[in-house]
Formats: structure tokens, C-alpha cells, sequence
């Protein structure tokens, strides 16, 4: 068990280049437009989660620092290792289950401002309380997660596949999908004396985009 949650997100490049194959050798013809769309999204979760946990790394000491706000034990508190596996990994079910379901826009609606929402958080909140113009997962938020989000809704739009209730029903989606893989496993599992804290390489790695993308050291 511990053993997957300190390295399942080693294995999100591999499924990157998996999908990427897959998708390129037989996929493009096989899937339906908007099925194409939707795995687009996945990958670029999939590239979302190994810049903030491999490459730079250091995201989730960032999102409890930046985020939440804690300065002491910001390697256990709010967040830990177990959540952060579980927060992750329930999205790709999600995400997994759009993939199938085209059909259901609503779904896909859901996800798309999932991906939105994270332009919120490494936009600016992350930035906000890190005091930095980058954090990890801020350059695939910008450059994948939002334009496939943009063209998904203009595709959708333009088609006539959206109703005024998918759009209703996609907000209540992202809401729910919020509460139960994001909020929900965070509170639940919040102990300041977890045995799954961050490592400490995750913590080096948040200092070295803080001292790259820094601010203050901007403004001296």
C-alpha cells in the first residue's frame, strides 16, 4: 500500500505515452470526436499531476502551504500522501468514466471545469499565498488543461450537443466531483501526525521553485 501511494505518480508519463500511442495508431479512427477530446483531457492530467509530484515536483507541500496556508506542518497537514493519492487517482475514474460516456455531456461538462478550476488555484491562489509567478502544475494548467477545456466546449456548443441542462448538470457534476475526490478525502484524512507525510525530496523541490519563481526576491 505505501509502496503505491509515494509512486503511483511515476507512472503518470507512462500513461501518457500509452494513451498517446493508442490514440495515435488506431484511437483517432475508432473513437468518436468528442471521445478524442475527452482522452486529450486525460493526458493532459496525466502531464498536470507529474509536474506537480515528479517534474518539478514539490506541488503538494505547495498546495498546503500555498493553499491552505500552513507554514508548520505543511508535509502532513491539511494534505498528506494518502489523500493526495486518493485525490488523484479517483479524478482519473471520473475522467476514465467521460471517456466512455460521451454521450453524457454533462459528465464531460464536469470535468472540463474541473480543469478550469485549476487555473484558480496555480493561478493565482498557490501564487498568491507562495508569493511566486509559477508553482507546480501552473504550465499545464495554462498550456493543455484549459485549451482542451476551451475547444471541448466551443466543439460541444457549435454541435448543438449541449443542452442549457447539461450546462446546469456539468456545474453540479464539477461541485460533486469536487466534494468527493478533492474535499472530502483531504478533510477525512487530515492528521498532523500521519505516517504517510511528504518526503523530504518533495519539500527541496518546493524550495527550488520558490527561489526560481519568486516574487519578492523580483522585487529587491
Amino acid at each position: 500500500m505505501k509502496f503505491y501511494v509515494y509512486n503511483w505518480y511515476k507512472f503518470t508519463i507512462v500513461f501518457f505515452v500509452i494513451l498517446a500511442f493508442i490514440t495515435g495508431l488506431w484511437g483517432h479512427k475508432v473513437l468518436q470526436p468528442l471521445q478524442l477530446i475527452l482522452v486529450y483531457s486525460l493526458m493532459a492530467l496525466f502531464v498536470h499531476q507529474f509536474e506537480e509530484y515528479v517534474f518539478p515536483g514539490g506541488g503538494p507541500v505547495v498546495i498546503n502551504k500555498g493553499n491552505f496556508g500552513e507554514k508548520q506542518d505543511y508535509r502532513t497537514y491539511p494534505g498528506n500522501m494518502l489523500s493526495s493519492m486518493i485525490v488523484n487517482n479517483s479524478a482519473w475514474a471520473v475522467y476514465i468514466a467521460s471517456i466512455l460516456l460521451p454521450q453524457a455531456i454533462w459528465l464531460g461538462l464536469g470535468t472540463m471545469f474541473f480543469n478550469l478550476f485549476q487555473l484558480i488555484g496555480h493561478g493565482f491562489k498557490m501564487n498568491a499565498g507562495m508569493k511566486t509567478w509559477y508553482n507546480p502544475g501552473l504550465a499545464s494548467t495554462v498550456f493543455l488543461l484549459v485549451p482542451v477545456s476551451i475547444y471541448y466546449m466551443s466543439f460541444i456548443t457549435v454541435q448543438g450537443l449541449a443542452t442549457s441542462t447539461d450546462w446546469v448538470l456539468g456545474i453540479v457534476a464539477f461541485i460533486l466531483m469536487m466534494l468527493l475526490t478533492t474535499i472530502l478525502p483531504v478533510q477525512l484524512l487530515k492528521d498532523r501526525n500521519t505516517g504517510y507525510a511528504m518526503p523530504e525530496w518533495q519539500v527541496k523541490q518546493m524550495d527550488k521553485v520558490q527561489a526560481f519563481a519568486s516574487l519578492e526576491k523580483n522585487q529587491k
